[in-house]
Order: structure tokens, then sequence, then C-alpha cells
């Protein structure tokens, strides 16, 4: 059983109750977009939104502030083609520390509930992932 199956198609959740693995061939199986950003080398706003636009492939043009992250989340396009169009989207090891507090990373995850929003008006899934690491 696809590990998507039993999952809102609209949410953004702790990654740790869920096997990266079985997420990411559930969004094969749905034809969704799997979306990933590592940022475990990340100890600010500006390396987790940096590490995002390289495992995102954002354009040039991405502003690196949370209101062009939310344009360019809101750009995105799913495969057309797929039975239940969206996408699957991780963020691994979110920085835990003073130059990323606990208000910038759920300042950061609500763009990506508002991405949610605005893609469950267009009846295309986005499912968001993410980890925490305490970093020094």
């Amino acid at each position: 059983m696809s590990a998507l199956r039993n999952i809102p198609p609209h949410a953004v959740l702790p990654l740790s109750a869920y096997d990266l693995e079985d997420l990411r061939k559930g969004a094969t199986r749905f034809d969704q977009r799997w979306l990933q950003a590592d940022c475990d080398r990340s100890s600010d706003k500006d390396d987790v939104l940096a590490a995002i636009a390289t495992g995102f492939e954002l354009p040039a043009h991405f502003g690196r502030n949370l209101d062009a992250l939310y344009d360019c989340l809101t750009d995105l396009q799913p495969d057309q083609s797929a039975d239940q169009p969206g996408f699957v989207i991780v963020l691994r090891e979110l920085p835990d520390n003073e130059a990323f507090s606990a208000a910038e990373r759920k300042a950061l995850l609500d763009v990506f509930r508002e991405a949610a929003d605005y893609f469950f008006d267009r009846d295309t899934a986005f499912r968001v992932f993410y980890s925490v690491h305490k970093t020094h």
C-alpha cells in the first residue's frame, strides 16, 4: 500500500512519522512531482532558502525571501497527465539554533501551508514533510 494513500492531500507534517523511501515510491506511483531540499548544511534562513532554491531548482530570479518562496511554490506545475496531479515535498534537516529559531521555522512552514491551501483550490495534492535537527 502506498504511504500517500493515508495522508491528506494537503498537509505539512513531520517526516519522522514516515519512511522517506515509501514516500518517494508513493510519489512515483501517483505521478506526483518529488521535490527535496537537504538543509543539513544550513545554519540560518538564508542558507535554508538557498538549499530550497537548489533542491527545487527554483528560477534564478528567486528573491530568497518568504514572499518570493510562496510565489515560486505557487508557480510550480504538476504533471497534468497524472491521474492525481500533485507534489510531494521533503525539507530535510531544517536547523534548530539561534540563527534559525523556532519562530523562523514556523514562518517558513506557514509559507508551505499557504501554498497547500492554494493547491487545494486547484484540486492538486501538495504534501510537505520536514525534519529538524539541533545545530550549534
